[in-house]
């Protein structure tokens, strides 16, 4: 993971990632780039792919419980953890310049969020006519934005919590969630 925590590293800082700087910060050589992601463009869709292979083992830790409104905040409090975890990962992991070897491991963990949102549906927490790809996209977007503003070192990374789990309520409330039993499970997800 050396050369692909590197580079991210590197595309972070705006450092230019040339071959050799890369193999020099990673103490190996220029030939380990091409033996093992076959030069650059493979090192980059690397450098993406264990972005979001790392998001996705973060968010299937989450435990599914009776309780699908606190999974999402779990979820919710997952990805940000994931997100301060690797910083320049995470960064690197939206710069689409270069595809992704499976896309289905991005895919994946957006899914878990889609899923526990159609959970709170079924379980009657959530209005009915409640769209859960739509609700999930807004609480992955607010925590993406969160994320975002914490690694970039706009907001201190301690203080995405509390908006975090603020935005998680409101999202679920609009979606007809009783407020008082709302915040309860999203601060019961966020304590997990």
């Amino acid at each position: 993971m050396t050369l692909i925590d590197n580079a991210a590293a590197m595309l972070a800082t705006r450092e230019p990632v040339t071959l050799r700087g890369l193999a020099a910060r990673s103490g190996t050589t220029t030939m380990a780039v091409y033996t093992h992601f076959d030069g650059m463009p493979g090192l980059w869709r690397a450098v993406r792919q264990e972005g979001f292979a790392r998001l996705a083992a973060r968010l299937d830790a989450v435990a599914v419980t009776d309780d699908a409104v606190a999974d999402l905040a779990a979820l919710s409090g997952g990805y940000q953890a994931a997100a301060l975890a690797a910083p320049d990962l995470y960064r690197a992991m939206f710069d689409a310049a270069a595809d992704l070897d499976d896309p289905r491991v991005a895919d994946h963990s957006f899914d878990l969020i889609v899923t526990a949102t159609a959970r709170a549906v079924g379980a009657g927490r959530l209005d009915a006519a409640t769209d859960p790809r739509s609700l999930a996209t807004q609480l992955w977007a607010a925590g993406h934005g969160l994320a975002m503003l914490a690694v970039t070192g706009v907001l201190p990374a301690a203080s995405i919590a509390g908006p975090a789990a603020d935005i998680a309520v409101a999202l679920c409330v609009s979606a007809g969630d009783e407020p008082t039993r709302c915040r309860r499970s999203v601060d019961a997800g966020w304590a997990r």
